[in-house]
This record gives C-alpha cells, structure tokens and sequence, in this order.
C-alpha cells in the first residue's frame, strides 16, 4: 500500500487500485510469457531483471493493468517480455517557482506576486493512474490556486500575513492533489510587486505621516521645555541670590568655551530709569 500515513481515515481509501482480473486471453498471454525466461535464462536475465534506487519506485502494469497494489522497489524486481510495462516515479522533494502572477486584491490593487512550492509523491501508484502528468498539473493548480487566495486578500493584509497565505495556500493545494498521491509539504510567497504609481504614492504617504509625527514630538517638546522653564524661574524668583548664582554659572560656562566675549544683563529697572532720563 502507498504510504498514507499523514493521512486521516477518510482520505486512505482512494489511494488504493484494484487491478482486477486478466481474463482468458489475459491468463493466456501471461503464461506464454512465462515461458520465454526459461527458455531464454541467460539473455532473459537483462531483459526481466530491473533496478530501481532508494528515492525510486517502479509501478508494473501487466497488460495494461497494475500488477501490485504496491509499487516496486527500492533495490531489484522482475518484469516479463512482451506483458510487463513500469513506469519509475521519484519520491523525493521536488520544488518550482511560480511564474509572477498579475493578481486584482480585494480591494481593487493590481499586484505581481510570484512564489515557491514544494511537493513530494507518496503513492506511485495514484501519481501515475489518477493523472496524466502529476508534476505539470501541481505547477498548474499552484498557479490557479495562487490567484484565487490572494484575490479574497487586501494589500495590506498581502503585505502583512503572507505566512497566513502560504499557510492557507499549502492546505488548499494538498487537498487538491491529494487524489493524485502527491503531498505539498510548503508554499512560500517570494516577491510581492507593486506598480510604481502606487508605490510613489505609499512613500508620500509615509513621508507626510512622518513629518506629522516630528511635528506634534517637536511640539510636544516646546511645551515640555516652557514648562520647566516656568517652574525655573518660580524657583529663582523665590530666592533673589538664586539669580546672581545662575549668572555667574553662565558666565563660567562662556569662559569655559574660550569665547573672547562676554554679555553682563542689566536689570530692566535701570534700563527704564535712564530711559525715561533722556
């Protein structure tokens, strides 16, 4: 049997071919065939004996039907002349870009997203009896299954959840193969493109809502700074030597920037009386 393993119950059952019953000419044919081996041992040996390798298995049809419920392999088997046909499938992971796609969000955004998938076989059997070419239809419906997920999806839900889409991606397409024995183990969203339009248009947004935030911190900043200058001069206005300490600190703090000149205020009181003098 294929290995069904992260399978449910309910999806083991598909899986599995009947081969049926070869009928007379059927059974004729194959005892016929029979034959040729003995007769012919040494030349038969090249012809009925294969070898498939450990990521590999073989599916046998005899004459035209599947031979075995279980594929063939990894190591050697056996195939008769003129009845048996095998067909070797790969089991190994196997991964694709997905062409960009020209992609209408919800709300009414042309965007190019591409991305990755990738896949394995886990029943040989139902890859090579269920479809024609397992490989090219996964590409296909990725491609399909890409367009219809994203369509249901804003920008910025696009440009913000595309672990949630591949996620969702990776259910809606392994439960699409899964008649066809393949196993989507991951789907990643690579490059999300916007049209240059657009994109001038977010980056004005963006600058206009950061000048706006500089703005109001600035602002912020200034009333901050009135406000301790306020409770500042309450504090020096309480102790009249306060005043002259603070001018001295100033003077200090000019001669310690070796500045040639130096500004002494003057009380507005005695700027007042020689005013109303002259």
């Amino acid at each position: 049997t294929c290995d069904t393993s992260h399978r449910g119950p309910e999806t083991r059952g598909h899986v599995i071919l009947s081969s049926g019953s070869l009928g007379c000419c059927g059974r004729l044919l194959f005892g016929i065939s029979l034959i040729f081996p003995v007769f012919l041992f040494p030349i038969a040996i090249f012809v009925c004996v294969k070898i498939v390798k450990e990521y590999e298995r073989a599916v046998i049809f005899r004459l035209g039907r599947i031979a075995d419920k279980k594929p063939k392999g990894p190591g050697i088997f056996f195939v008769l002349p003129c009845t048996d046909t095998f067909v070797k499938v790969d089991l190994r992971t196997v991964s694709f870009d997905i062409p960009p796609q020209e992609i209408l969000t919800k709300d009414s955004v042309t965007v190019s997203v591409d991305g990755v998938v990738y896949f394995r076989v886990y029943c040989p059997i139902s890859a090579v009896a269920n479809v024609s070419n397992a490989h090219s239809s996964t590409r296909l419906l990725a491609q399909t299954t890409l367009r219809n997920v994203l369509g249901t999806k804003n920008l910025a839900e696009l440009l913000s959840d595309r672990e949630g889409i591949s996620h969702n991606m990776q259910e809606s397409l392994d439960e699409a193969t899964d008649p066809w024995g393949i196993k989507v183990e991951r789907v990643e969203i690579k490059d999300v493109k916007l049209p240059h339009q657009l994109q001038r248009a977010m980056a004005a947004e963006a600058e206009a809502s950061r000048e706006a935030r500089a703005k109001v911190i600035a602002t912020e900043g200034e009333m901050n700074a009135s406000r301790a200058l306020k409770e500042a001069s309450l504090v020096i206005a309480g102790s009249p030597s306060g005043l002259q300490l603070r001018y001295l600190q100033t003077l200090t703090t000019i001669a310690a920037e070796k500045n040639s000149t130096i500004i002494f205020p003057l009380p507005m009181d005695m700027v007042s009386h020689f005013m109303q003098r002259k």
